[in-house]
């Protein structure tokens, strides 16, 4: 008869060779392993989430890409215009995975009432935006309407228009910066349309969303003269790649930025995630190996009579450490079908229901983003498994110093 298969059966199987020490000690090892998953499921879906949902919001505002007057400076204002005739415009035929090429161009201004005022970025676009992220956040009204003659139509987020004590549709005087033809102040009058909230203080205390005709007017432009051009990519993933490509095919005197090149502090701030995310991974992994070797090392020594009978009858040190990995490894199972259905379930409650909230002034965002994939769980379950099982493999080596005609002296 096969012992040694049916001493592993019995024990995996949990209906013998239980006593009041070992039990609670691999209770402990199987929560500690559900703990570890549910925290490093937990760590990866947040740290995700808030890198995509802090990209995409800035992709929102700005493109991806954006392509200036090479004698530009860095501010948020369009001062020098380009020629909206340009090979790229309106569509790349030279660089795959881009979406979108819009045009744009921004004007400084204030915003008055009677009693208050707000600076803000006036966004002057075109028929050729894609409204999908404004869309999103929309809370009130609708989206300006390009396709009329001339539209005062105007987008504001709900940050400009509570502190203004505005509404939907209500009519607001903006005053514009004087231009290099006019020394002279601009004052128009604009209607509230639609009112987003972004969740993205330092964009939405700023942004107000218009025609761009009314940007080209107060600039004393041409219909062909914008501020620039914003380029939506297919991925973000790729955005490094596709912008010294899109670099390469524009004029001389045009120059073209990424995001992450305009904005390195925020995207340099949410890498860091990652490096959090992998010490969480570290910590969890380590301590959940720490308390199975503790369980594995409880269940050798309450059976050192047991493993002594097995040598007794021939069974080799490698067979009976194979029973107890075998066992320690339905253990770790265990603990990981426990955790991911914890893990998982307090990360599908944050996404539908948002219990968790967080100040959009540090974090960009409202309420905590998760985001989580497939390929994500099985990578975090497949690693805790086979880094824990290595763990154990060296403390089983314990069985091997065991001495047959020791351990069953006083059996």
């Amino acid at each position: 008869m096969n012992y040694e298969l049916f001493i592993a059966k019995r024990i995996i199987a949990g209906k013998k060779y239980k006593s009041s020490i070992s039990s609670p000690i691999i209770k402990i090892a199987i929560t500690a392993i559900a703990l570890g998953i549910i925290i490093m499921l937990i760590a990866v879906a947040t740290g995700a989430g808030l890198q995509n949902k802090i990209r995409d919001k800035m992709a929102g505002f700005k493109g991806h890409v954006q392509i200036v007057n090479y004698d530009a400076n860095n501010s948020d204002v369009s001062t020098v215009p380009i020629n909206k005739n340009q090979d790229f415009y309106p569509k790349f035929k030279n660089v795959d995975g881009i979406k979108n090429v819009q045009v744009f161009a921004n004007k400084g201004g204030i915003l008055r009432t009677k009693t208050d005022f707000e600076g803000i970025i006036f966004k002057g676009v075109s028929t050729d935006y894609d409204w999908s992220f404004f869309k999103e956040y929309l809370v009130a009204g609708s989206i300006p309407n390009l396709n009329l003659p001339r539209t005062k139509e105007v987008l504001l987020s709900q940050t400009v228009v509570n502190r203004l004590q505005l509404k939907l549709n209500d009519t607001i005087l903006a005053t514009f910066l004087k231009t290099a033809t006019s020394k002279l102040p601009s004052n128009r009058k604009y209607t509230i349309v639609g009112i987003y909230n972004s969740g993205f203080a330092e964009f939405d205390k700023t942004m107000m969303i218009g025609d761009l005709r009314e940007v080209q007017t107060l600039n004393k432009w041409t219909e062909n003269e914008i501020g620039g051009f914003e380029v939506i990519l297919d991925s973000f993933d790729h955005v490094e790649e596709k912008g010294a490509e899109i670099y390469s095919n524009i004029g001389a005197t045009l120059n073209s930025k990424t995001i992450l090149e305009a904005y390195p502090a925020v995207f340099e701030w949410i890498q860091l995630f990652d490096n959090n995310v992998w010490f969480i991974i570290a910590i969890m992994i380590l301590v959940a190996g720490i308390n199975m070797i503790t369980a594995l090392l409880v269940l050798i020594l309450e059976r050192v009579q047991m493993i002594g009978i097995l040598k007794a009858l021939g069974s080799n040190n490698t067979s009976i450490r194979k029973i107890f990995l075998y066992n320690a490894s339905y253990l770790i199972l265990k603990g990981l079908f426990y955790g991911n259905i914890i893990g998982l379930s307090i990360i599908f409650i944050q996404h539908y229901f948002k219990i968790i909230t967080l100040n959009p002034e540090t974090y960009y965002v409202s309420t905590m983003p998760v985001h989580i994939s497939l390929m994500y769980v099985l990578l975090l379950n497949l690693g805790t498994l086979i880094m824990c099982f290595l763990m154990l493999i060296i403390p089983s080596y314990i069985i091997t110093k065991i001495n047959p005609s020791k351990s069953i002296k006083f059996a």
